[in-house]
């Protein structure tokens, strides 16, 4: 038995069909436009990488090649000592365990007052609550530099200079941190609030059980940015560490400075790559809920 094929309907004749001038034009001026952009990005990303990856390959050179003219890029031979003289140089194994004991302390503290806070301005309705939030808000515009002389006088008073609590307390909130959360609680619809509370679901419960996990981007991006600003704080560590033990890396840094060292720049090229490096292994991994956090509180860069 044989079975007959469907013949194929030949092709559509589009030797006459011309694309119309004006949509060349805008086809051209997209290109144009995609291309501008990559090449601007590109650029912006060397200017800021450059120095990190110059510094990361001047921590494997030898000190005579540090000092050559012309520089060379690439080092003829690898100084892996570099790193061993600069992590004996300096106690260095302290000043990292204070440094990711208060990054991560105050990184905790921070993403749990910032959330039952953006929690109370998006969801309980109290009286006041718009004003007190547009004071918060405002004091955003306050430089930093403006509240380090109070703030170090009531350290002072409480005694709690060369402490961890001058370190911590402080940062345990941040009035980033609460319109963040508020901003990003306040998109969640309604309706689901008013269903939970049909159901008997108090404000921790509906908080703790359906809030926090519907935003784990933004909680993310919040305690990825304040585990990166505890990390490279340095001015108010500073000021309230006098103590070798209470160092933290960007202070220990400082002092390598002033050790003998210090004037080596393959050992200090190797003591800044190892202090930056956990920053930007953590924001490498974190990268993704950081745009998502930001996209879902309506915040643009």
């Amino acid at each position: 038995m044989s079975v007959t094929r469907p013949a194929i309907p030949p092709l559509p004749d589009l030797s006459g069909v011309t694309i119309p001038p004006t949509a060349r034009h805008a086809g051209l001026k997209r290109g144009l436009r995609t291309l501008a952009t990559y090449i601007a990005l590109i650029v912006g990303s060397s200017v800021m990488v450059l120095p990190l990856a110059w510094m990361a390959i001047s921590s494997l050179k030898l000190p005579a090649e540090i000092n050559t003219f012309p520089p060379t890029w690439w080092p003829s031979e690898f100084a892996w000592g570099n790193y061993a003289d600069a992590w004996n140089g300096a106690p260095f194994d302290r000043f990292f365990l204070n440094s990711l004991f208060v990054s991560t302390t105050a990184t905790l503290g921070t993403v749990v007052t910032s959330t039952l806070a953006g929690y109370a301005f998006s969801h309980v309705r109290f009286m006041g609550r718009g004003v007190i939030f547009a004071v918060l808000v405002a004091t955003m515009a306050i430089p930093g530099e403006v509240t380090i002389v109070p703030s170090f006088l009531i350290m002072r008073e409480l005694g709690w200079i060369d402490s961890y609590y001058a370190l911590i307390v402080p940062s345990l909130a941040g009035v980033f941190g609460i319109f963040l959360m508020r901003q990003t609680f306040a998109r969640m619809p309604r309706d689901l609030f008013e269903a939970a509370r049909l159901d008997g679901c108090g404000h921790l419960r509906y908080l703790v059980g359906i809030v926090v996990p519907l935003n784990v981007a933004a909680l993310a991006s919040l305690a990825l940015l304040t585990f990166l600003g505890q990390w490279n704080a340095y001015l108010w560590p500073l000021l309230v560490t006098n103590r070798t033990e209470m160092r933290t890396v960007q202070v220990g840094i400082r002092y390598f400075v002033d050790t003998e060292l210090g004037n080596q720049w393959g050992a200090l090229m190797a003591a800044s790559t190892f202090v930056v490096l956990p920053t930007a292994i953590a924001f490498l991994l974190a990268q993704r809920f950081l745009v998502k956090g930001f996209a879902f509180a309506g915040i643009k860069g």
